[in-house]
């Protein structure tokens, strides 16, 4: 799984009112090289939930983000490359997500996270 579609999932068990960011368990990661394509790095940026991104990279060991995004990012070339790095060649590809707010944990195994609920938890 990687961090782009990390950023964009959450807990929706039945009374979870803050299921997002997942925490991630990491048992297997690996980095798989895709080619750098800057235009779309850049338009992800605005749909990205910063602060979410920044603690997956952590709990990976993805390397560091800055904290902050600012507009200037979006054109250093540099930044770029570490963002792309982070979002499209670093995968989780055994361990879990798990919900910050009831624990419940969800497995990712060959690197696909399986959300789907159990019947109580619809």
């Amino acid at each position: 799984m990687r961090l782009i579609t990390h950023n964009m999932l959450r807990c929706n068990v039945k009374g979870v009112k803050n299921g997002y960011p997942l925490k991630i368990e990491a048992e297997k990661v690996e980095n798989v090289e895709a080619e750098f394509n800057p235009d779309f790095v850049t338009r992800m940026l605005p749909k990205l939930e910063w602060s979410a991104l920044v603690k997956a990279a952590k709990e990976l060991g993805a390397g560091d983000l800055p904290s902050e995004l600012t507009e200037s990012m979006a054109t250093d070339e540099s930044f770029l490359k570490k963002l792309h790095h982070i979002l499209l060649e670093v995968r989780l590809i055994e361990g879990a997500l798990v919900c910050p707010e009831s624990g419940r944990k969800f497995p990712v195994k060959n690197s696909i996270p399986n959300m789907l609920l159990n019947e109580d938890e619809v």
